[in-house]
């Protein structure tokens, strides 16, 4: 029999009875599930590598859990938004099901997003390796935040970042904690980073774009705070030392969002981010 994973977030109060409806709606057209509960803390997924989709029932928390879990096992995902915000999460779970009919018939939108690939290299061995859907984050904890990286490039030094930490995202984080220090946002077909610093000490410490066939490295320099660490889409910690290096490179594996198009994503920014206004010409212009 086919199956299906169903992950749904334990702060939704509607997501168990929304998973049952699912369920049973599949188990007429030949599909098992397996439904796992997300409660936003370190999980172990102990579930089969072999699924003919999953349905994420949650906020945009719970699309990045699921996506880590799909992505390396090519495992398409149905984002179905229980959150308040859902900017990937798009599907409306009053749609849930005529979205499912079309995923089931083969007449559905779909689009890949990329994946960071980010690993901890502690005095030349690689220590844990993990990938992101949104960011992954090097900074300071506690009250002083304040932290020095030194920034590479491929082979091209970026020079020593005085911040509260810099934030390395996809196009798909771009809108994200990335958007909100300050960095631009990204179409999700491209291939590329953004590097934004966050509460940077010096005002020429500016985002950047680049190219994601490259390598950023980020080494944590001596300074007074040591409660430095990584954080991968939010949800991974991993505390770092100095002399640690964060190397992030676009990952092998990419993630396929059901229901999510290019055009989606600019509705989204529209109604989600609040963009508005109207182009207007002036026909009665005159020279000053």
């Amino acid at each position: 029999m086919k199956r299906v994973l169903i992950v749904i977030s334990t702060y939704k109060s509607q997501s168990d009875e929304l998973a049952k409806d699912i369920s049973a709606f599949l188990a007429k057209r030949g599909y098992s599930s397996d439904v796992f509960p997300y409660d936003d803390k370190k999980q172990v997924f102990d579930l089969k590598d072999s699924y003919s989709f999953a349905v994420s029932l949650g906020g945009d928390g719970t699309v990045l859990f699921t996506a880590r879990f799909c992505a390396p096992r090519s495992i398409p995902v149905f984002p179905v938004n229980l959150g308040q915000f859902g900017f990937i999460a798009n599907i409306s779970p009053e749609d849930w099901q005529s979205e499912i009919e079309k995923f089931l018939s083969g007449i559905y939108d779909s689009h890949n997003r990329m994946l960071l690939d980010a690993s901890v290299i502690r005095n030349g061995e690689n220590m844990c390796r993990f990938e992101a859907l949104n960011d992954v984050v090097v900074s300071g904890s506690g009250i002083a935040k304040l932290v020095n990286t030194e920034i590479h490039y491929n082979s091209v030094s970026f020079g020593v970042y005085k911040s509260d930490g810099v934030i390395i995202s996809t196009p798909t984080g771009s809108t994200a904690y990335s958007a909100a220090s300050g960095g631009p946002i990204l179409d999700p077909n491209l291939s590329a980073f953004v590097l934004t610093p966050i509460s940077a000490f010096s005002l020429s410490n500016r985002p950047v774009v680049l190219p994601a066939s490259g390598e950023l490295r980020v080494k944590v320099l001596p300074y007074r705070q040591k409660n430095i660490v990584l954080s991968v889409d939010g949800q991974e910690l991993v505390k770092l030392q100095e002399g640690d290096e964060v190397v992030v490179s676009e990952s092998k594996n990419m993630v396929t969002l059901i229901g999510c198009t290019p055009v989606a994503f600019y509705n989204a920014l529209r109604s989600k981010l609040g963009w508005a206004g109207s182009f207007t010409v002036d026909r009665g212009c005159k020279d000053a």
